[in-house]
């Protein structure tokens, strides 16, 4: 299996400076599966991406925050992404998968651990539907915990009123990952929209190379619509390595992550901004002191 080009290959150093307090809004660690094994049918589809590899990355690029987010082979045992938060050797939050029966005391654990928010991976490889949205929802309320969401964007229409519904905040992954065309004006993107201006949505500016015919910096689709997105509401945006760029497993060949930072010189000109994706809005969202 073709390894991440940042271990492999050696990491390259971001023309971006990165402001104090900069974190990394969805990122993974890949622990031996002696250790924390996957589920079912997904034995040995990742190899190992080891904490002292993403350690090497932050430093390179000048990120001093993370958020481990749960990797969807792993199912609902948040064990090896709780580990991470441990282990990791930065300020660290995680996003974890739960069920809606889920109960209180298992919860709260995961809230003292570090855990802020519920992933709901809806694409294939998923263990949970939109039916334990809603259940899932009301049963982190009173955590504080947000909705996070992976899916096509191009159905985000569908879905809209729905996550507009919630009362917790909500944060779509990766630009909307919209897995086809899609202009500014189309429904799904239209959809993201309103849900940003309802003021409790954040939308994570990461993976452009996963919804995307184009090359970096991505103008021609998935950088378009995170322009767009940055100039609506630059508050609520956040941004993510998504190292070690897990994908398909059979991608041919991975982003460079600093050259993933560095699309945010093209998203936007202002450094103020950048610097506010990058550090004040993360900050708040989790709960960084």
């Amino acid at each position: 299996m073709l390894e991440n080009k940042d271990i492999a290959g050696g990491i390259k150093t971001p023309r971006l400076r990165a402001p104090a307090g900069t974190c990394d809004c969805h990122m993974h660690i890949i622990y031996p599966e002696q250790r924390f094994a996957f589920t079912k049918g997904n034995e040995g589809i990742f190899s190992e991406h080891p904490l002292e590899a993403y350690r090497a990355v932050a430093k390179t690029l000048g990120i001093d925050r993370c958020i481990v987010a749960q990797t969807p082979p792993y199912g609902l045992d948040n064990s090896n992404t709780m580990a991470a938060v441990k282990e990791i050797g930065l300020p660290a939050r995680a996003t974890v998968a739960v069920g809606p029966d889920i109960e209180e005391a298992e919860l709260d654990a995961l809230d003292k651990a570090g855990a802020r928010g519920a992933n709901f991976f809806m694409l294939p490889g998923g263990c949970l539907d939109w039916d334990a949205v809603r259940p899932v929802a009301e049963k982190i309320k009173a955590f504080g915990w947000h909705v996070q969401i992976q899916l096509d964007g191009r159905e985000l229409g569908d879905y809209e009123q729905a996550l507009a519904k919630l009362e917790n905040e909500i944060v779509i992954d990766h630009i909307g990952k919209f897995l086809g065309p899609a202009d500014l004006d189309h429904v799904g993107f239209q959809a993201l929209l309103r849900l940003v201006e309802t003021g409790k949505t954040y939308v994570k500016l990461s993976a452009p190379n996963e919804s995307t015919t184009d090359t970096p910096p991505y103008m021609k689709d998935a950088g378009k619509r995170a322009a767009a997105l940055i100039e609506a509401a630059p508050e609520r945006m956040l941004w993510a390595s998504n190292w070690p760029h897990l994908g398909d497993p059979v991608m041919s060949e991975k982003p460079d992550t600093a050259m993933l930072l560095d699309t945010l010189l093209a998203w936007t000109n202002d450094q103020a901004i950048r610097d506010m994706i990058l550090a004040d809005n993360p900050a708040r969202l989790y709960g960084f002191e």
